[in-house]
Order: structure tokens, then C-alpha cells, then sequence
């Protein structure tokens, strides 16, 4: 019988992880970075709030990768890490996105696409849960990394940049950045649309 204080760092080959272990633990700590985002985003024209807004930013995303090389490295893979780790990742693209919009730094059109393909992977991996949890595929994984990219250049704040021409170089490779991942939330879905497909013809 394996350590109950070990099952939460690590676990044997073999053996079924625990839903509390540190990689879980670190999506549940990338959605509570969310409304801390909002905060500091609501108002990012005062001298500070946009730092930290962009700071919070950047560390939420960068859990992303740390909660899934923790899971895979130390056996700690879990149904609720595949499917929390999703929601965690869209919920804060969306709200970046949204706030954007709200601030007139991204096309709201972009933002409603991205969004409505979100519902739309989200309520098709729902509807397969009992049969198999859908873990994000290859081109889900390379679109998070582009809206990633592409949200933190928009969110970083302009009064940041020491000349005028860097602030719209960082707006344009920001656009450029998102509408990358745009083509690649098209791919995905067409992933995710065939594995659903196949799941539930098994």
C-alpha cells in the first residue's frame, strides 16, 4: 500500500492517481487567477493596474504547462485533471478575450468565434464524459499556445513601451498572433468533432 501523503506528489507506475495531487492543484490555482485578471484588467489605463494585470496573465498561462508536465512526469494523469485543466484554459481566454473587447483592443467578432468554438468543443466533451475524457489534442494545445502569445502582447500595457513604434509593433504581432490561433481553433474543432465521433461509434 502506497503512502496516502506520497499520492499527492507522486504515484507508481501502475497505481490510480488521487483527484487531489499537486498537478490538479495547480489548475485549480489557474482558476482562481482568473477573477484576480478581471480585477486588475477592468481599469488598466492607471499606471500599475496593467502590469499586474499583465503579470497575472502570465502566470496563469504559464500553469498550463506546469500542471501537465507534473501530471505526465510524476503519474499523476486524472479525468478531472484532463477535463479542469480545459475548462481552466478556456475560461481564461475568454475572459481576456471579452475584456479586449470591452476595452477596444480586439474585434468583438473574434472574440464571439472564439467563444462560441469553446462552447462548442466544452458541450461536445460533456456529452462523452461517461464513455471517455477527451484530453486536449495536439492542434488544441499549439491554439491555446497562440492565443496565449497573441492575448499577453495585447494586454501588455502601452504605456509600458519606451517609443511609440514598439507599442504598435506589440499591438500588431498581438492581432497577427490571434488570428493564427483563430485558423488553429478551426483545426481543432475538426479534431475534436472526429474523436467525438469515434467515442461514441465505440
Amino acid at each position: 500500500m502506497s503512502d496516502p501523503q506520497g499520492n499527492f506528489w507522486r504515484v507508481k507506475p501502475g497505481e490510480q492517481a488521487p483527484t487531489w495531487n499537486i498537478a490538479n492543484m495547480v489548475t485549480v490555482v489557474r482558476v482562481i487567477l482568473i477573477p484576480l485578471f478581471i480585477w486588475a484588467f477592468w481599469e488598466p489605463e492607471p499606471v500599475g493596474r496593467g502590469l499586474i494585470a499583465f503579470a497575472i496573465f502570465a502566470l496563469a498561462a504559464g500553469t498550463d504547462k506546469v500542471d501537465g508536465q507534473l501530471a505526465r512526469s510524476r503519474n499523476l494523469i486524472t479525468d478531472f485533471g484532463k477535463l479542469g485543466d480545459s475548462i481552466a484554459d478556456k475560461g481564461l481566454i475568454a475572459v481576456a478575450l471579452i475584456m479586449l473587447s470591452v476595452h477596444g483592443m480586439l474585434w468583438w467578432w473574434v472574440t464571439i468565434l472564439v467563444i462560441a468554438r469553446e462552447v462548442f468543443i466544452t458541450a461536445m466533451r460533456l456529452s462523452v464524459v461517461k464513455k471517455e475524457v477527451m484530453a486536449a489534442g495536439w492542434h488544441g494545445k499549439v491554439k491555446m499556445a497562440f492565443q496565449c502569445l497573441g492575448a499577453g502582447c495585447l494586454i501588455f500595457p502601452q504605456y509600458a513601451w519606451p517609443w511609440e513604434w514598439l507599442t504598435q509593433l506589440g499591438l500588431w504581432i498581438g492581432w497577427i498572433l490571434v488570428g493564427v490561433s483563430l485558423y488553429m481553433s478551426l483545426v481543432s474543432a475538426v479534431e475534436y468533432t472526429r474523436d467525438a465521433r469515434r467515442i461514441r461509434g465505440e
